[in-house]
């Protein structure tokens, strides 16, 4: 075996109140880095402004983050930063908002990047010269408190850039139940689907270790047990903590054993439509199981685990809980036409194969291929080759 590494922030608090934790920060002035209005709705903002001012910082706050952070927001929030000079930034919200964090963290502390230059996995420099990192997720899905990686959309070519580098792990993080609590339900699916997502690629990773492995049993485990009632009962604070929990666990799987197909083609119908990108994990996933299946003896192993005869149509049973479309043509939230999607196709199937989770997946593909999983995954029909 070769040599492998764990690696997840230095301090990771959990638990109720957990949001406090900010009053033992050190330190001068902290970044509020947020998404849209729901965390100053829910009083959230407020009282995290509130915990870093006990810590005698002064605060200021970087709001608007969209769903799909683009380039151009991270530039606006690094330009915030070097004129503000925090050392603190905290990122509060869903992983937009911790994603674009990173991003901007990078862009505050080496003002003479470009974007290209930190494309390609590990290519950004040494951080923590200027400031540190906390991430307060809003949401149990994207796990971007815990991980080196943040997705980011170029808006001009239509391609989301998944960015790697151990550099980005966040010194701290805060799970708070509180916040994922009021979360509508539509996000809460997405996200959860998100999170088996993640649990399920970091197991048959080609990266995986007996490390990774046991966090993504244990993640998917929650997953399946807590979700549906996360999702028609939202106020039951105990799924609502397992599954914030099972966002964490399978972070720590996949930022360790990586990804594969799955996010490889979520990362470019997603830049290419905009489709929520938990959404568009949760149509994938039985597809690619079924694909993966051919290459690797895991996907038995995990089915095996979980007590589970097949996963794929578990999965999709899970779906129709969820109120989740099994394909891509019946997607509501977007317009995703059979016209439009024909015609990006060959290009979008390109990008995905060459997307940095590719790498790791445990089947080997090609464009053709990946064409043939888009293709399967917008019709809905099962994968037997």
């Amino acid at each position: 075996m070769s040599l492998g590494s764990f690696r997840i922030p230095k301090d990771i608090v959990f638990g109720e109140d957990a949001l406090s934790y900010l009053s033992n920060l050190e330190g001068k002035k902290a970044i509020l880095v947020t998404g849209g209005n729901s965390m100053k709705k829910f009083g959230f903002l407020e009282k995290a402004q509130e915990q870093l001012e006990k810590a005698n910082m002064k605060v200021e706050i970087f709001d608007g983050v969209e769903a799909n952070p683009s380039i151009e927001t991270v530039k606006k929030g690094a330009k915030a930063m070097i004129d503000f000079e925090p050392d603190w930034i905290v990122a509060i919200g869903g992983g937009s908002a911790i994603d674009a964090a990173k991003v901007m963290w990078a862009f505050y502390e080496h003002p003479e990047l470009k974007f290209e230059d930190i494309i390609e996995p590990g290519s950004l420099p040494k951080l923590r010269n200027k400031a540190r990192l906390v991430a307060i997720p809003s949401t149990s899905g994207t796990a971007s408190e815990i991980t080196a990686f943040s997705v980011i959309t170029d808006t001009e070519n239509h391609i989301k850039y998944p960015l790697v580098s151990t550099e980005m792990i966040p010194d701290v993080a805060i799970l708070d139940p509180a916040l994922p609590g009021k979360m509508p339900k539509h996000i809460t699916a997405n996200t959860g689907m998100d999170v088996l997502a993640h649990a399920v690629e970091a197991y048959v990773s080609t990266a995986a270790s007996p490390y990774t492995d046991a966090l993504a049993v244990k993640a998917t485990r929650l997953v399946l047990d807590n979700l549906v009632e996360a999702y028609n009962n939202g106020d039951n604070m105990e799924a609502r903590i397992n599954m914030h929990n099972a966002s964490a666990l399978a972070g720590m799987a996949f930022t360790n054993a990586s990804l594969g197909l799955i996010h490889s083609l979520a990362h470019k119908i997603g830049g290419e439509f905009g489709v929520t990108h938990g959404l568009t994990n949760a149509i994938l996933l039985p597809y690619i199981i079924q694909f993966n299946r051919k290459a690797t003896n895991k996907v038995s192993e995990l089915e095996k685990e979980l007590g589970i005869d097949n996963l794929p149509e578990y999965i999709k049973e899970l779906n129709k809980k969820l109120d989740i479309p099994l394909n891509f043509k019946d997607v509501k939230e977007v317009d995703i036409n059979e016209e439009k999607f024909n015609e990006v196709l060959e290009r979008m199937s390109k990008n995905a194969y060459e997307d940095p989770c590719t790498a790791t997946n445990p089947r080997e593909s090609n464009p053709k291929l990946v064409e043939m999983i888009f293709k399967s995954s917008f019709y809905g029909e099962d994968i037997k080759e």
